[in-house]
Formats: C-alpha cells, sequence, structure tokens
C-alpha cells in the first residue's frame, strides 16, 4: 500500500516548512527538532515519513513515545494525513495496510532483541518526547539496540535534555554540553507568532513558619536558609492545611479563571499541579469550599486516569487536581489558569507543567494565561530560564560509581524515618507578576504589569522534598539523598579538579561505609553535609 501524498504546504506553518526544507539533505543519523509543546513536531515528523515513504526510500516507520495513549494519539493524527500506524504494535514489520507501527519505549526495552533482528537501514525511527531515552539506563539502551540498523533517527523533543543530566542517545552536544538542534522552534518564537499562549507567572511570599526538630522558624523567600530548612519552607508555602497560605492563593486563581471565562472564554479551564495523593484531595476539598463544586482529581495510580483526563478536556467543568499526569500527551487547550503545588522543583517538570497552558483553540486568539507559584528562588530561577531556548547543560559524569538507576523491584525495604518536621502557619499575598515571554511589545502590553526580573535572593538548589516525607518509601528517600549526594561530589570535582573516586573515598571514610550503596539514610545526610562544608570551605576534603 503506497502511502497518501504529501499535504498541501498552505496547510503547514512556516517553521514546519523550514523544518521539511533542512530534512531534504538528510539521508542517515539522528536529526533533532526541537519545538515548544503545542508548535506542531508532530505534523513535519508525519510529513517526512510520508514524502520518503512516496520516493521508496524507506519501507517503513517506526514511531516510539512514552505512553500507550501517545501511539494512539499519533495513529490517529498520522491517519489523517494517509500514513498508517498500529498503535501498540507487537511486531516492527506492519500488516499489509499499514506503513508503520506506534509503540512504547517501555515495550521496545522489553523486546529490543527481536525488534533488533527485524530493523533494517530502510526503517524511519521518529522518537517522541526523546528526552525520556537516557544512555546507560534501561529504555536508553533498548531504544539504541532496537534501531541501531535503522539508517534515520528523528527525534523530537521540547525539553531536549535530562534532569538527571544523562546524555539522550543521537543527540549532539557542543562543547559545554548544549544539545544542538537540527532545527529549533522556542517557546518565544512560538508566541511572537501566535501559535501558543503568553503565560504569565504569578509568585506569592510571605510570612512562613515550620517547627523544625525543637525549633521554630519564620521566613519568607527572600531569606537564605540552610538546604533542609528552604525546602521545609517550601513544603510549608505549599501546605494545603495553612488558612492564609496555599488556601489563599486558590481563591485568587478561582478570582482569575473566572475573569478569562466572563471576558469570553466560557470553558477556560483551570489546572492545580499537587505534590501527592493525599495533597491532591485536600486541594479538591479547598477548591470546592472556594467555587462550590468539586474539581476532577486525577492520579497517575489510578485504573482510567486518561480516560477521566480526556472527559475532562471535552467538558466545561472548571478545576482539575493532578499528581503526575500532566506531561506527555495531555493536551487540554482550553487551561487558562494553573497552581504550582508539586513537590518537584526541576527544570523539566516545570517546563513540562508550563508547557500545559501554553497550546491554543482553533478560532480563539492567543490569549494569556496565568500560574501561580510559590516564590521560591528555585521556581524564579526556572520561570526566568524558559523565557531562553529550551537547551540545557549537560554536566557529564567523570565516572559510573554513582549511576542510582535502582528499580523498585530491586531496592530493598527499610523502615522510614519520621520527619521532624511540622508546618505551622503561613501568610502569603501576590507579589509583581512576571511575563514567561518578556521582551516582545504584544505580550508586555497583555501582561502588564510586569518585572522582567527577581530581586531574591538565590541559594543553591534544594532537595525536591515531597510533602509527605514519612509516606516515602525508604527506598525512594535514599534515592533522593544519592542524587543529592552525586551533583555535590560533581560540583567539588569539578571545582578542585580532583576524580569522584576520591572524594567518595573520603566520604565513605569519614561516615564509616565501605561502598555507597551500604549507606544509612543517616549516612547520606551526613555526607551531604560534609560536602556542604567542603564547597563552603569548612572542612578540608581529604584523607
Amino acid at each position: 500500500m503506497s502511502a497518501t501524498k504529501t499535504t498541501a504546504r498552505h496547510g503547514l506553518r512556516a517553521w514546519q516548512v523550514s523544518a521539511l526544507e533542512a530534512m531534504r539533505t538528510w539521508d542517515s543519523g539522528p536529526f533533532l527538532i526541537s519545538a515548544a509543546p503545542g508548535a506542531g513536531k508532530t505534523r513535519p515528523s508525519i510529513e517526512i515519513a510520508n514524502r520518503l515513504l512516496k520516493a521508496k526510500v524507506i519501507d517503513r516507520v517506526a514511531v516510539v513515545c512514552p505512553t500507550t495513549p501517545l501511539t494512539r494519539q499519533w495513529s490517529i493524527a498520522a491517519g489523517k494525513l494517509g500514513l498508517n500506524l498500529v498503535p501498540d504494535a507487537a511486531e516492527l514489520v506492519p500488516p499489509r495496510d499499514f506503513h508503520g507501527v506506534a509503540v512504547t519505549y517501555a515495550k521496545i526495552a522489553s523486546v529490543c532483541t527481536q525488534w533488533g533482528a527485524q530493523c533494517t537501514g530502510r526503517t524511519l525511527v521518529i522518537a517522541d518526547e526523546a528526552h525520556h531515552l537516557g544512555e546507560e539506563l534501561a529504555w536508553g539502551e533498548g531504544f539504541a539496540l532496537a534501531f541501531r540498523n535503522a539508517a534515520r533517527w528523528l527525534l523530537l523533543s521540547g525539553t531536549p535534555f535530562r534532569s538527571d543530566t544523562t546524555p539522550i542517545p543521537g543527540v549532539r552536544y557542543d562543547a559545554d554540553g548544549v544539545a544542538v538542534a537540527d532545527v529549533a522552534y522556542t517557546y518565544a518564537d512560538a508566541v511572537r507568532e501566535g501559535i501558543c499562549r503568553p503565560v504569565t507567572f504569578i509568585p506569592y511570599d510571605g510570612t512562613l513558619q515550620w517547627r523544625s526538630g525543637d525549633d521554630v522558624i519564620e521566613a519568607g523567600f527572600d531569606t537564605v536558609l540552610t538546604t533542609r530548612e528552604a525546602s521545609r519552607r517550601y513544603r510549608t508555602a505549599i501546605s494545603a492545611e495553612l488558612t492564609d497560605g496555599l488556601p489563599r492563593i486558590l481563591a485568587a486563581a478561582h478570582a482569575k479563571l473566572h475573569e478569562a471565562r466572563a471576558a469570553g472564554h466560557k470553558d477556560a479551564g483551570g489546572l492545580v499541579v499537587a505534590a501527592d495523593s493525599d495533597h491532591a484531595r485536600k486541594i479538591a476539598k479547598l477548591l470546592k469550599d472556594v467555587s462550590g463544586k468539586s474539581p476532577l482529581v486525577v492520579l497517575h495510580t489510578e485504573a482510567g486516569a486518561h480516560k477521566k483526563l480526556a472527559a475532562f478536556t471535552d467538558s466545561r467543568e472548571e478545576w482539575l487536581v493532578a499528581v503526575n499526569m500532566v506531561s506527555e500527551g495531555v493536551d487540554i487547550p482550553r487551561l487558562r489558569v494553573g497552581v504550582y503545588a508539586s513537590a518537584a522543583k526541576t527544570p523539566l517538570i516545570f517546563r513540562q507543567v508550563v508547557g500545559r497552558f501554553v497550546r491554543t483553540i482553533a478560532g480563539r486568539p492567543a490569549e494569556m494565561s496565568w500560574l501561580y507559584l510559590p516564590g521560591d528562588p528555585v521556581l524564579r530561577r526556572h520561570a526566568t530560564d524558559v523565557e531562553g531556548e529550551l537547551r540545557h547543560v549537560l554536566r557529564r559524569r567523570e565516572t559510573d560509581e554513582e549511576l542510582f538507576d535502582e528499580r523498585p523491584e530491586r531496592a530493598e525495604s527499610e523502615k522510614s524515618e519520621a520527619a521532624e518536621f511540622v508546618a505551622l502557619s503561613a501568610d502569603v499575598a501576590l507579589t509583581s507578576q512576571m511575563s514567561l515571554f518578556g521582551g516582545g511589545p504584544a505580550v508586555v502590553a497583555a501582561a502588564s504589569p510586569i518585572l522582567p526580573s527577581f530581586t531574591a535572593a538565590a541559594p543553591p538548589e534544594e532537595d525536591e522534598e515531597p510533602v509527605a516525607a514519612s509516606r516515602l518509601s525508604a527506598f525512594e528517600r535514599r534515592n533522593i539523598l544519592r542524587d543529592k549526594r552525586h551533583r555535590l561530589v560533581g560540583d567539588l570535582g569539578r571545582r578542585d579538579r580532583r576524580p569522584h573516586a576520591e572524594i567518595n573515598a573520603w566520604l565513605n571514610q569519614a561516615v564509616g561505609v565501605t561502598r555507597v550503596e551500604d549507606a544509612t539514610l543517616d549516612q547520606l545526610e551526613r555526607s551531604i553535609g560534609l560536602l556542604l562544608d567542603a564547597l563552603a570551605g569548612k572542612v578540608a576534603s581529604r584523607r
């Protein structure tokens, strides 16, 4: 069966036409398209697949993506343009009436040897949201093995980096470790051309008070604290149990949503990203108190979660509260107002959440969206960074000694340690707004007043501790601490130009452990304290 004739160019956006032109000379190897969420990465991918099939350069197409719902979305979108894909396929070779398959990275990891034997140079591989792949990690290794014989890998991502800094297979990096895209189309480009909505960040700050052990600490986000206390300050800011804290922000966000609806977007929706299931349910109760209606709560652990999201997408319901359900494959263009109450503060998660509010609706202008968030220095930096190109400096590891890719089924369980932390009070208020796409005259006019930068002091990035640390399993807490230790070892090694092995040997001797894998939670915390002291010049880091 031959592929349908490529769609006329008048249906393509200018950047998509440019991408297709750039791919005219692409005959082998990886090709990276870095484009903002909602900009339309799928369309040029389908077009180039149709073009190569028509020219008989390739025999089949394999689309690989993070989730099963995405395989179906790809099959539907491709089918409308004459490219027929089998979603969640069992074999790389498609049935006679199809041009290819769409499968998940997890599926590929489980059948990589079998698919590797079936894959030839005449297979076009399209890796959607390619940042889910990591060298030396299961999905990345499986992908590379399954498609090692394919002549072309088309890599797609709005965030072409990983929070764990692991290289993405097929991505080229410059001398500074920055991912080099063959085609780049940023958020700023998309907003200027009306393809994505501008977003205004609305931080909140104030007086936050919590008990830490026997001490009661009171501070706002402009106070420089130790790593642990800064993390507890953040947890206080997103606590759903302090009357003048997050509940006050939810009320303000609900009022903003009603403004958007009154201005003509009658089915505008709101999204709160919660830290965990218990946190989500408490937030849902607060929203019911504010709005008089129970919001939809979607948890990644429940069956049918994606069906609930799809129902919300097509409804007129006001609020959605979600945990781990708002990254790739979640396309709800009517979202206009958000509240960031997630425990995660990594650049990747932050940008994925922001990406939920930039999608436009056919027939409507690219209206402003708003995202309420704690005035935490880490989140403020992320908000500022999003204005730049979506790229990230890759910190290459000097050694594999501390690659902690533990899977839950292999980890040992340990008794959780009680967190000596209690959020006591919060008295917060909204501060000045910041436009996601500052610098463009149209955006400034739409989001006035705007402060293009923040003045709060920015301490080192804090731990992404959950709201309810005591409910984390031991291996989850251990992984958080190990990752923190690894990053600090890297920082000290770069500063002193010393190998990781030497620093790790010093740490292990100091805390009384032979291998870091055998370290208790207390020993990991002590080693992190030693690293922070060494970086501050308070202790010597040599045996």
